[in-house]
């Protein structure tokens, strides 16, 4: 009597639907928002719209690209938004005194100061970089406060202004500024040694350390990469209000964050892409300009946005849960003992 060998239960393509959902639940989103934002405002596809969009999304998608590669660490960096102001304020004082390049200069030094500061607080005194941060936040706050008396530094140097003002084949400066960052830190975290080590510290800091990767380096290399990324944030910024607001960066990180999440970034460390956090900080930015669009009031914009980021949170988290839901093709189920006693008899 010959018997059939069951064949091994194989997902459904319903659950690798599921899957691919997951990965990709930032460009349904941003799709579904673009689809919905068409149809309700005849002005939303123009050339200048999108346009307007990529500029106002400019300034959270930088500090977006340094707050992912730290999540990817399973850390966090609080004090970037606090950090773009300061950076901005020295950055226009330095300016005003000693010219571009110094200015340029102060500000990155600035921002690659506070990364460090962060990066060396969390490694080397295992602070969580959520106190760390918070902690780094309100002292830049203050200081931004203390050396302006609270009142904005105007720049009047034209070549800077360019920065934030003008347009490179008919594209805003700080759109190509985005895009660049973003295809080279993309390279960087995906095609590198130092990206994999990223992800490997990310993922089990232990044995990562164990295989032979400085963990701690990585870490504030990360940090670093989070400064000086709010640095050139602020440049934008600044450049684009033509004044520095010592308070410019406030509520800007929760901004990052949520690009970061909305993106597919894990917050337990190991998992996301850059490709993603852009994406990530394209929805929020068409969810910003679909309600100005549709003159919805400034207080219902941020019910929305926080129910988003509730939804790529819930997505991320009980995707495993529904697809456990999902029918599951199998073969012929495998004989019990005794059934399989009777047909050894027989």
């Amino acid at each position: 009597m010959t018997s059939t060998v069951p064949s091994p239960a194989t997902p459904s393509r319903l659950s690798n639907a599921a899957s691919a959902a997951r990965r990709l639940r930032a460009v349904w989103m941003l799709l579904l928002v673009g689809i919905i934002l068409t149809f309700a405002s005849p002005v939303f596809l123009t050339h200048t719209n999108l346009m307007n969009v990529g500029l106002a999304t400019s300034v959270a998608a930088l500090l977006a690209v340094g707050q992912s590669y730290v999540i990817i660490l399973a850390e966090i960096d609080l004090s970037v938004g606090a950090s773009l102001g300061f950076s901005a304020v020295v950055t226009a004082m330095t300016l005003r005194d000693y010219g571009l390049l110094p200015a340029l200069a102060a500000g990155l030094g600035v921002g690659a100061g506070v990364g460090l500061v962060n990066g060396l607080l969390v490694t080397k005194t295992r602070m969580p970089s959520f106190i760390a941060t918070l902690a780094t936040m309100s002292v830049l706050s203050g200081l931004s406060l203390q050396i302006t008396g609270g009142n904005p530094v105007a720049v009047t140097d034209y070549d800077f202004q360019g920065i934030g003002q003008s347009k490179l084949a008919g594209i805003p400066v700080p759109v190509v500024i985005m895009l660049a960052v973003f295809a080279a830190f993309g390279f960087l975290l995906a095609r590198t040694r130092f990206g994999r080590h990223v992800y490997a510290t990310g993922d089990n800091p232990e044995a990562a350390r164990l295989s032979g990767i400085h963990t701690d380096r990585v870490k504030i290399l990360a940090f670093m990469i989070s400064g000086v990324l709010a640095a050139l944030a602020g440049f934008i910024l600044t450049a684009r209000l033509s004044t520095a607001e010592p308070t410019a960066g406030t509520g800007l990180e929760l901004e990052a964050i949520a690009a970061v999440i909305i993106g597919g970034t894990s917050l337990a460390g190991g998992r996301g892409t850059l490709l993603g956090t852009l994406v990530g900080a394209l929805v929020l930015g068409v969810i910003d300009n679909g309600m100005n669009l549709l003159d919805v009031s400034p207080f219902l914009q941020s019910v929305v946005k926080g129910l988003v980021i509730l939804l790529a949170v819930f997505l991320d988290r009980n995707v495993d849960v529904l697809r456990a839901l999902l029918p599951r093709r199998s073969g012929p189920a495998a004989p019990t003992p005794a059934t399989a006693d009777t047909a050894v008899k027989a």
